[in-house]
């Protein structure tokens, strides 16, 4: 029977003191910066809806959600854009590989955490010895099972715990990065189908010009053979009409992309049923309460990321703080060993071994204050991203809100022009049926018309997708998961 007891110079009672003395010293962190983006407490714009009332009306009243309150199921209107954003939900290929790593985030925040809790191992050896030729030695067999802990890390100064507190940080952002995801992919969508909606009903326009320049064609054919008018009004009716027919290809090429842009954001093809079939208003946002204030972009999945990003960096610093300072690690392990396997569980073959181990840095040649300094680099680099990111969120939501007042203008004044367009067609051409008008006047207000026709299938397109990016920048929808 043999018996192994090990026990280290260092002595126990020594770390436990040094254990007591330094215990929840994790305090290496450095407090979080504030960040200072220098944008003002309110829009250079304010939103102005026709349902605005003065605060005046409105005092005593809770206040209409925002636009971060609104799930995008009550933001489109039209149930087959709704549809089409739930499938790309669900097969898009970009949001999936987001989702994916927010789950590879989460497994290395779990395998950081456990280095706080001590690993415990079983194991089991077969030890043969012996000699050949001249030696005597016989073949002698050990046998030992132990189970003990193995370079478990004392964390006296936190640096276990501001890893972990890394890893768990890196975690939310990227969680916020899959809800920063969703949100623009329901806007890409949004405006996927509109555009695909818009150039089908300028196809419709180009279609309805070039029938109208046909019939025209053929009455300036009918009037050139009875001598009433000149070959050269014949040749501008015939390059009239190839000019529509010009713009028709262009536009039914543009719908065939917007229907491909559109089945590869869902990932995988649209069914008919669900494409637009006219022109229509499909989104709608509840009018912002009055005197918003700025700090609504702190809502933001991307602003959030990046407030989490600062955090993991700054959790990173304590870490690197922490290396300067000593380090105990712990190995032990209790067991049983004997030369004989039938013998190995009897009495008196009990085994046990303990082997603290502490390291003092003294020279490592800059290191550890290079790794310092490289923490402290990222830490003010992802303050300023974060800064960064408020500004670009709030240059956004300015933008937006500033275009939907110049557009709601600009689309009242595009219906005045189609109106008066309209109507100087209609006149053109009742005096040039009568001859009191020449073909060129009724060419001009042809063109007139027809370019009215397309500005306002592109200014209503323009607003719509102004709605959706307002919704977008003000961090619309991402409070709800797809329900």
């Amino acid at each position: 029977m043999m018996r192994n007891l090990t026990r280290s110079t260092s002595i126990p009672a020594l770390c436990v003191a040094l254990g007591l003395m330094v215990a929840g010293c994790s305090a290496l962190e450095p407090s979080l910066p504030t960040a200072d983006p220098q944008i003002p407490a309110s829009w250079p714009i304010p939103p102005e809806t026709a349902e605005a009332r003065p605060a005046a009306e409105t005092e005593g009243e809770p206040l209409a959600p925002t636009a971060a309150d609104i799930g995008w199921r009550d933001f489109f209107r039209d149930e087959k854009l709704a549809t089409i954003v739930a499938q790309a939900l669900e097969n898009n290929r970009d949001l999936r590989v987001a989702v994916l790593n927010v789950e590879r985030a989460r497994a290395l925040y779990r395998i950081q955490r456990a280095d706080q809790l001590p690993s415990i191992d079983s194991t089991g050896t077969l030890t043969r010895s012996g000699g050949s030729g001249r030696s005597n030695l016989s073949l002698r067999e050990y046998y030992q099972a132990d189970i003990g802990i193995t370079n478990f890390e004392l964390d006296l100064f936190g640096r276990v715990h501001n890893l972990s507190q890394a890893a768990l940080r890196r975690y939310f952002a990227q969680e916020e990065a899959r809800r920063s995801a969703q949100l623009t992919l329901v806007a890409e969508v949004a405006n996927a189908y509109l555009t695909l909606s818009a150039d089908q009903e300028l196809q419709r326009v180009a279609r309805d010009a070039l029938a109208n320049r046909q019939r025209a064609l053929d009455l300036i054919r009918q009037r050139h053979e009875l001598g009433a008018v000149s070959s050269l009004e014949l040749s501008q009716a015939e390059a009239e009409l190839e000019t529509a027919r010009a713009d028709l290809s262009r536009f039914t090429g543009f719908v065939a992309q917007d229907l491909n842009a559109l089945n590869l954001l869902v990932g995988a093809p649209v069914p008919e049923e669900l494409l637009p079939q006219s022109f229509d208003a499909v989104s709608g946002v509840t009018p912002l309460p009055a005197g918003v204030p700025s700090e609504v972009l702190l809502r933001r999945p991307d602003i959030i990321e990046a407030e989490q990003l600062l955090r993991a960096a700054n959790a990173n610093i304590g870490a690197a703080r922490a290396a300067f300072f000593p380090s105990i690690t712990l190995t032990g392990s209790i067991g049983t060993a004997s030369t004989e396997f039938d013998e190995l569980f009897s009495n008196g073959t009990g085994v046990w071994s303990f082997i603290p181990r502490i390291n003092l840095p003294i020279f490592q040649g800059g290191r550890l204050r290079a790794n310092l300094g490289v923490a402290t680099a990222d830490r003010d680099i992802a303050l300023a991203r974060y800064e960064q990111a408020i500004q670009n969120g709030f240059r956004e939501v300015a933008d937006a809100l500033a275009l939907t007042r110049t557009l709601a203008e600009q689309k009242a004044a595009v219906e005045a022009q189609l109106a008066a367009a309209q109507r100087a067609y209609d006149l053109s051409e009742a005096r040039y049926k009568a001859g009191l008008e020449s073909f060129i006047t009724l060419l001009d207000t042809q063109r007139t018309l027809y370019q009215a026709q397309q500005q306002l299938v592109d200014t209503l397109r323009a607003e719509q997708a102004n709605r959706v990016t307002l919704y977008r920048v003000l961090g619309g929808g991402w409070l709800e998961a797809s329900r």
